[in-house]
């Protein structure tokens, strides 16, 4: 029996102007919330203190950035570069137009908006795409758009 490992898409499999949705979303709790932004070492009182956040002018807490910037990235993953990305060569054009809020779910598509093979780097090729998060009710809560350096599918040296 044939084993199927999961990966990513080769640099060549990826087409400008595909839409990948990428299910489930996240369901982003406050203790998601804390744990993140203890890790990241920001105290911010909006994120993290609920009385404090209640007098500000959402009334609760407000979802990390971050979190919902890495939460974006890391939901393509499976399905766009697992096992077929080299590096992540940049982010920008990174706007967070809606607040996400504890217990609000974050749904995220993206889409491909370049492809070129590499001039300096034979057997990769760079994809640039735009992440777009949305919540539950389709509000959009974040874009991001990135830069990833990707192995082609017939490259010699990658593993």
């Amino acid at each position: 029996m044939n084993a199927i490992v999961q990966r990513g898409l080769w640099f060549e499999e990826f087409e400008v102007g595909a839409r990948y949705l990428h299910r489930p979303g996240r369901t982003v709790t406050q203790a998601d919330n804390i744990l993140f932004s203890a890790l990241t070492a920001n105290p911010q009182a909006l994120h993290v203190d609920a009385a404090y956040a209640a007098t500000q002018p959402f009334g609760r807490p407000l979802v990390n950035s971050m979190w919902t910037l890495a939460t974006m990235v890391g939901a393509s993953v499976a399905q766009l570069t697992q096992g077929t990305l080299v590096a992540q060569l940049g982010l920008e054009d990174i706007a967070f137009p809606a607040p996400l809020f504890p217990d609000d779910t974050l749904y995220t598509d993206t889409e491909i908006l370049a492809t070129r093979a590499s001039a300096s780097r034979p057997g990769q090729g760079i994809v640039t795409m735009r992440h777009t998060g949305r919540s539950q009710d389709d509000t959009v809560v974040a874009r991001a758009t990135r830069s990833v350096l990707l192995w082609r599918e017939d490259a010699e040296g990658r593993a």
